[in-house]
């Protein structure tokens, strides 16, 4: 923390708990990802022993193994926010109350035609979200948000930006979700897509219950850097050889880190930001609207909490 020491007590602060959240983010999603190839692992033994050898790739896999991608999920991967999604199926679920579901819909139009981001606002807007699922077990969050990825999300994937990650990963590449939303639901994503895993939100459980408090802060803006930096430094990963993907100009940070740098279906300053820099752009939407699909991006904790499940899918902190 020495670095910091020119900075404000403020400024400090948000940059620690960045970097804490990052951090948080990055040691959950290796965590997910180490489980999972255990798990393939186990599988193909035991597929072997019973005579059966395990299936050739389509084509041979020559990866540049210090290279990954990372892409942002909302308006990226996703049409919309997915953080609204899922609260659209805990809502159907009589998971919360239509008071409460009225309260965030209101935080929800304030962050979509305010556009800023009040300090004061979204600390109320996050602490709401959190108090939701405050002693609410991990697993049953995880098994519904498996359920709800079916009934809201599955049909909503960009076609576009799935053939780019796919690319990706038929070049050996490790490719990674990056996003605000709870780690637990952007795990889910990342797996029925067959991407290597997610950085995402972390919030503490105990014992698998959720505590009601975050691990730093909400991953946004500089924290999705830090996590990917992070990350790269755990993975052994070249962050020059390595591609980032989003639709926010509030991930310039993280665009930034890496040597390739993707706008898709860009907002009005990202557009801008990408063009100024030779920049390389994708738009999939039906006549490039400018305008957003669902929840902005801009909304940071905004989106966690006006999709009224903002903490609803974190990830268990490593004790």
């Amino acid at each position: 923390m020495a670095a910091l020491g020119w900075l404000t007590p403020r400024r400090r602060s948000a940059t620690a708990r960045s970097v804490l959240a990052g951090e948080a983010a990055a040691e959950a999603a290796r965590k997910s990802s180490l489980e999972a190839e255990s798990a393939a692992e186990e599988n193909t033994a035991e597929s072997t022993a019973e005579g059966t050898e395990p299936e050739e790739p389509e084509f041979p896999v020559v990866g540049d193994e210090r290279a990954a991608a990372f892409f942002d999920l909302d308006n990226t991967v996703m049409q919309g926010a997915a953080i609204f999604h899922f609260g659209r199926g805990l809502y159907k679920r009589k998971f919360f109350e239509r008071r409460e579901l009225t309260r965030f819909a209101w935080q929800q139009a304030w962050f979509r035609l305010a556009g800023v981001e009040d300090p004061e606002h979204m600390q109320d807007a996050r602490d709401s979200a959190l108090s939701i699922v405050k002693g609410h077990r991990v697993s049953e969050l995880m098994s519904i948000g498996e359920e709800i990825y079916d009934e809201y999300m599955a049909d909503r994937i960009w076609p576009g930006t799935r053939a780019l990650a796919q690319a990706h990963l038929d070049a050996g590449q490790k490719v990674w979700l990056v996003t605000a939303a709870p780690v637990e639901t952007a795990t889910i994503i990342a797996r029925r897509l067959g991407l290597t895993g997610a950085l995402g939100t972390v919030a503490e459980s105990v014992d698998g219950v959720y505590t009601g408090r975050l691990v730093g802060e909400p991953l946004h803006g500089p924290a999705k850097a830090e996590a990917v930096r992070a990350l790269a430094a755990a993975e052994g990963l070249d962050l020059a050889r390595c591609a980032a993907y989003s639709d926010s100009h509030n991930d310039i940070p993280m665009l930034s880190l890496v040597g390739h740098p993707y706008a898709i279906n860009p907002d009005t300053k990202l557009r801008k930001h990408a063009r100024a820099r030779d920049w390389r752009l994708r738009d999939y939407r039906t006549g490039r609207k400018a305008a957003k699909v669902g929840i902005p991006a801009a909304a940071g904790v905004g989106a966690l909490a006006g999709g009224t499940a903002a903490a609803v899918a974190l990830h268990r902190r490593r004790r």
